[in-house]
């Protein structure tokens, strides 16, 4: 009770000071508003808006159970949450946060999921998507293709690392059985006999029996929760926009710029890199650019600090994640542990991988699109939807034959045995 009390009294001063902060700066707060505006309306809307609804009709059309039948025999054993965590998964790597949350929250919901698997599935799905790390990030902040290589290899085998180290998140032993539908857990515990590809049909079939809706109605039904689930991401982008622009008016990110100084000296790396941190505290975009134009830093050590950006995923996207998942029971602290740990190991495997991956670089900017960013809706047409369509295919289809290969070899060890 006492800790609830004071949490609320920080709450409340902190609203207040900002409140004063926006009143004593109103012209920056007003140009910070609609450049998060712009932000938000030119890309997030056009990028995210269609996974939102697309991802609302295949869960009610029973998709995403079927590959999630089809995943089990990898994600349980690897991961330890159900075979529906690899399509997030997918989904997650190739469209970007918060779509992993959103999806999650959705699992919750419709009891394929309890909270410690929830808490393990958002923890590693939350990451950037390809062409925000390609064209905003490599191209645009750093005017280099070729350092999409090692950014993604960092990136996204760090979340792969997180997805392993969270396995031990929780309680061993404990299923979710109490938490799924019965015809759900029914096609799970059917017998080894079946073919898995039998039961993952028979789990669409039915999980849209169980749904019920006409297409119309799903349809209706999925762009009405995707445009508020926008709309809130939407104002929380204009929010943070609007907290930076007044905390740096005020002079108050020139103390978190030293105080990571002492930071970044105890480690020994370059004090420049202070404000890149800060920013990145608190929002992706401005601290991956400021990151790109660290002056006197070596290159290595700049990518380093972009990719913790990129991990880290700034304060701005944990509230996008905190609001997707308000309805559930779902912890925060578990989310932002995994998050700082991500980022850790994204800019730890960029300076493991650099001498490594230098003969590849000029090889491998020549198999990534370079997108106009300062078009970002021809960007979307020609460049982001292909690319997430290429990494969510990509993903799932290492998936699935990473599951059937784990099948295989259950298989053969049952023979064996016997």
């Amino acid at each position: 009770m006492l800790g609830k009390r004071i949490s609320v009294h920080v709450a409340a001063s902190l609203a207040v000071l900002l409140a004063c902060l926006m009143l004593a700066f109103p012209a920056e707060a007003f140009h910070a508003s609609l450049k998060g505006l712009s932000i938000w309306w030119d890309v997030l809307f056009p990028a995210l808006f269609p996974f939102f609804v697309i991802a609302e009709i295949m869960l009610g059309l029973g998709i995403v159970h079927f590959f999630g039948m089809l995943l089990d025999p990898m994600m349980r054993p690897v991961f330890r949450i159900p075979g529906i965590g690899g399509f997030v998964m997918a989904m997650g790597f190739a469209s970007g946060y918060p779509i992993g949350a959103r999806l999650t929250s959705q699992l919750w919901t419709q009891r394929l999921v309890n909270r410690e698997e929830g808490e393990r599935l958002v923890a590693f799905t939350t990451s950037s998507d390809p062409i925000f790390l390609i064209g905003a990030v490599a191209v645009g902040f750093f005017h280099d293709a070729a350092l999409a290589g090692v950014l993604a290899a960092a990136h996204y085998g760090s979340a792969l690392l997180i997805g392993l180290l969270m396995r031990f998140h929780g309680r061993p032993g404990k299923h979710t059985d109490e938490y799924r539908q019965p015809a759900f857990t029914s096609l799970l515990e059917a017998s080894p006999g079946q073919p898995l590809w039998r039961r993952a049909f028979e789990a669409m079939h039915h999980a849209r029996m169980n749904d019920g809706r006409t297409l119309g109605t799903m349809l209706q039904q999925a762009l009405a929760s995707g445009l508020s689930m926008i709309f809130v991401i939407g104002g929380l982008v204009v929010f943070f926009s609007v907290v930076m622009e007044v905390m740096a008016s005020a002079k108050v990110m020139s103390l978190f710029d030293a105080a990571i100084e002492s930071v970044l000296g105890v480690f020994g790396l370059p004090l420049p890199l202070a404000e890149a941190v800060a920013s990145g505290f608190f929002e992706v975009t401005l601290g991956a650019k400021a990151a790109g134009s660290a002056v006197g830093v070596p290159l290595v050590y700049q990518v380093a600090i972009a990719a913790w950006v990129l991990s880290w995923a700034g304060l701005s996207v944990h509230a996008q994640i905190i609001s997707l998942l308000h309805h559930t029971n779902l912890r925060y602290a578990p989310f932002v542990a995994a998050r700082f740990v991500h980022g850790l190991l994204a800019a730890g495997l960029v300076i493991a991988l650099w001498r490594p991956l230098a003969p590849y670089h000029a090889a491998l900017a020549a198999f990534f699109p370079v997108p106009d960013m300062n078009r970002p809706l021809e960007t979307l047409a020609q460049h982001t939807l292909p690319a997430a369509g290429l990494t969510f295919a990509a993903v799932l289809g290492a998936s699935l034959l990473l599951s059937f290969c784990f099948l295989i070899g259950k298989r053969c060890m049952k023979r064996i045995r016997s």
